[in-house]
C-alpha cells in the first residue's frame, strides 16, 4: 500500500471500528483509591474503553475522524460518524473528566495519551458537536501541561509511551493551531532546556527491544519545530554527527518477528514512526542537499517496510497499527522531499 486509496481507507476504518468497540482483552492503567474504584473498562472509561488501552482507543477515534475528513462520501463514513457520535457525548466525556480529576490520577496517560487526545480534538473540526463534547477533557489536559513541565527535571528518553519529545511535538502542534500562546511558550522553553545541549547521539544504540519510536529521531523531530532553520541544521549536525551525507540510506528498517506479543508488536510500528520523522527531518534540511537526500532515502525505505506489515491481523498489532499507518501516509513532508530514483540503492516508495 503505497498511497491512501479509498479501498485502504475502508480497511483501516473497519479495523478501527472493530477495535474501538472491543472491550476485551484490556490493559488497564488504573489508580484505585479504594475498593469502590474496582470496575470494568466500560464503566471506568465510557468513551474510550476499547482498543486494549485508553490511548489506543483515543487514537482509533482520531483515525475515524481523519478518514471521514479525507473520504466524506465513502460507504464507511456513516458507521464511523455514528461511532464518534455514540462515544463522544457530553455525558461520557464528563465521566472521563471525573476519572482524570480523581485523587492520584493527575498523571494519567501523561504524556502519550495527552498527545493523542489533543490530536483527536484537532481532527474533529468537521464534527463540531463531538469536538464541543470533548472540550472539557482537552481543557483539563491543557491546564496540566505547564505545571508538569515546570516540575519535570529531565526528559524521558525511552522508545515507548513515556517519551517526552514525541508527545511534546504533538502538544506543540495543537497549542499553535489553537492559539494557546502560554502553552506554546512553555513547551518551547522545556524543549530548549532538555535538548539544546544534546550532542553526539548514536543511532547505532537503537532500537531497544520494545521501541515503537526512535528516541533520537523523536527529539530531532521536536527540535525542527522549535528551532529556526538557521539554528536547527547546526544543532542536528552536532546531535547526529554520524549521519552519512552521500544520498544513500543511513540505516536499515528494523527486523520484525513473525510471532509477536503486545510488546514485540511495537517494533512493527517503529518503521512507520521512523519513516515520518525522517521525512520531516529531510524536509527541514533541504539547504544541505546531501544530508536531505540521505534522510529522504532512509525515510522512503522505512515507509515501505512499515506499510508492508502495518495491517497484521493479530490484535497485538491491529488495535493500534492502522493509526500509525495513516499517520505515516498523511504526513505532509513526503510532498517536499526527493523520491529515490530507480538507479538509487535506496528503495523506491
Amino acid at each position: 500500500m503505497d498511497s491512501l486509496t479509498p479501498e485502504l481507507a475502508a480497511r483501516l476504518a473497519d479495523m478501527a471500528l472493530d477495535a474501538s468497540r472491543r472491550e476485551y482483552p484490556n490493559h488497564l492503567t488504573h489508580f484505585l483509591n479504594s475498593a469502590a474504584d474496582a470496575a470494568i473498562p466500560r464503566k471506568l472509561h465510557p468513551a474510550f474503553y476499547g482498543s486494549l488501552d485508553w490511548h489506543s482507543a483515543v487514537h482509533n477515534h482520531w483515525l475515524l475522524a481523519r478518514l471521514i475528513h479525507r473520504f466524506p462520501d465513502a460507504r464507511f463514513v456513516a458507521r464511523a460518524a455514528m461511532r464518534l457520535k455514540q462515544n463522544l457525548t457530553p455525558e461520557k466525556i464528563a465521566a472521563e473528566l471525573a476519572y482524570f480529576q480523581a485523587p492520584g490520577r493527575r498523571g494519567f496517560e501523561r504524556p502519550y495519551g495527552w498527545g493523542w487526545l489533543v490530536r483527536l480534538e484537532l481532527a474533529l473540526d468537521d464534527l463540531p458537536e463531538q469536538r464541543t463534547a470533548l472540550q472539557p477533557l482537552v481543557a483539563l489536559v491543557g491546564q496540566r501541561i505547564e505545571p508538569w513541565l515546570m516540575q519535570l527535571p529531565y526528559a524521558v528518553r525511552s522508545g515507548e509511551h513515556t517519551n517526552t519529545a514525541l508527545s511534546l511535538g504533538w502538544l506543540l502542534d495543537w497549542a499553535r493551531a489553537r492559539g494557546q500562546t502560554a502553552i506554546t511558550a512553555a513547551i518551547r522553553s522545556a524543549a530548549l532546556r532538555f535538548y539544546v545541549p544534546d550532542h553526539a547521539a548514536s543511532l547505532a544504540w537503537e532500537p531497544s527491544g520494545h521501541d515503537f519510536i526512535s528516541p533520537a529521531l523523536a527529539e530531532a523531530d521536536l527540535m525542527r519545530r522549535v528551532l529556526p532553520p538557521v539554528e536547527f541544521l547546526p544543532w542536528l549536525q552536532a546531535f547526529l554527527p554520524d549521519l552519512p551525507r552521500d544520498g544513500k540510506r543511513a540505516f536499515s528498517p528494523v527486523v520484525m518477528p513473525e510471532s509477536v506479543d503486545y510488546k514485540l508488536a511495537h517494533l512493527t510500528g517503529l518503521n512507520l514512526s521512523r519513516a515520518w520523522m525522517l521525512a520531516a527531518l529531510a524536509a527541514a534540511t533541504t539547504a544541505e542537499r546531501r544530508l536531505c537526500r540521505t534522510l529522504a532515502a532512509t525515510a522512503w525505505e522505512h515507509r515501505r517496510a512499515g506499510l508492508a506489515a502495518a495491517l497484521r491481523p493479530d490484535y497485538a498489532a491491529s488495535h493500534w497499527l492502522p493509526t500509525f499507518a495513516l499517520d505515516c501516509l498523511e504526513h505532509p513532508s513526503w510532498r517536499h522531499i526527493p523520491v529515490p530514483q530507480p538507479h538509487d540503492e535506496s528503495v523506491r516508495p
